[in-house]
């Protein structure tokens, strides 16, 4: 799909990809992250091209109507705002795409999945951590520079961040999130 020479600015989305243009800005802060994440850590190529493809297209379907969801996803019951990653990636399984780790990545990417690689914390993290986000700026930004130098101590940080909002603002708890929280602590 890409490789990993192409650059954050060259960021190309498919054809099929629903997105606002708020919503490309943040897959590029989600992208730019990731690469230098990569970079610092000196992530293999192949791995690093998974990670940029993460980045790419966990939000192609982000801003599709409900019912397109519904349909790629063919999931009848589960918020639509949960249901990109799933169609983004069935999508892409339809299209040939055979990296379950990167399938797994966007598939998850909005509850997570203890059955993760690397690429599917890196892109949990990016998406959490990306600076155009609005709320706890600072903290946010310092647990973004450890990534290199502490990659599984901040994914935990992050999950625990996600878990306590949702906690704290009376949202759902997932299986999938639960089992990811059983997983690591």
């Amino acid at each position: 799909m890409t490789n990993s020479s192409q650059t954050i600015d060259e960021l190309v989305l498919p054809s099929w990809a629903k997105v606002s243009d708020k919503r490309r800005k943040h897959i590029v802060r989600v992208c730019a992250l990731l690469m230098q994440w990569a970079d610092e850590i000196a992530v293999p190529s192949d791995e690093r091209d998974a990670w940029l493809q993460a980045g790419r297209l966990h939000d192609a379907l982000r801003d599709a109507p409900d019912s397109e969801l519904r349909q790629l996803a063919r999931d009848p019951e589960r918020e639509p705002e949960l249901l990109h990653g799933p169609a983004v990636a069935n999508r892409l399984v339809a299209e040939g795409e055979g990296n379950a780790g990167l399938l797994s990545a966007i598939r998850y990417h909005t509850v997570g999945s203890a059955e993760w690689d690397r690429t599917g914390r890196a892109l949990y993290m990016a998406d959490f951590l990306e600076p155009g986000r609005g709320f706890s700026r600072r903290d946010r930004a310092f647990l973004a520079t450890q990534v290199p130098h502490d990659f599984d101590g901040v994914f935990r940080q992050v999950l625990r961040a996600r878990l306590e909002y949702a906690l704290r603002e009376g949202y759902t708890l997932f299986p999938e999130t639960v089992a990811l929280w059983n997983a690591v602590r």
